[in-house]
Order: structure tokens, then sequence, then C-alpha cells
């Protein structure tokens, strides 16, 4: 199991990161997904076994939540 915080300028609110949750928790292998609206930030567990960071990265995008590197 691997644990990533990932950062997204454009997360303001809970309701951003509900849809975040839903969309990255509906990934195989994403075990947790946890936010905080006021510092723009999501906390994912995985299996790296069955999911990639990319592929939660890129998942957070469709969404409309890029993650900022």
């Amino acid at each position: 199991m691997e644990k990533a915080t990932l950062y997204s300028p454009n997360i303001s609110c809970g309701h951003c990161i509900m849809s975040i949750k839903r969309a990255v928790s509906a990934l195989q292998g994403v075990t947790s997904v946890d936010g905080d609206p006021a510092a723009k930030k999501v906390t994912v567990e995985y299996d790296t076994s069955k999911v990639t960071l990319d592929r939660i990265e890129a998942t957070m995008a469709e969404e409309g939540y890029p993650v900022q590197k």
C-alpha cells in the first residue's frame, strides 16, 4: 500500500472533495480518499499492484482537478 498527498489549485470547497472522492474511490485498488479543501489537498491510499499514481492523477484531472506538481 502507498499513500500520496496530491495538491490541486482547483479545490475550493467540500463539493470539490466529494467529486474527487467519488471518482477516485471508484478506481480498483484505491482504499481511502480524504481531502482538505482549505489546503487544496487530497490524500489517497492505494494498492500499487492494482492502480498507479498516474491513473489517480488522471482521474482527478478528468474531474476538473489537475494535480499541481
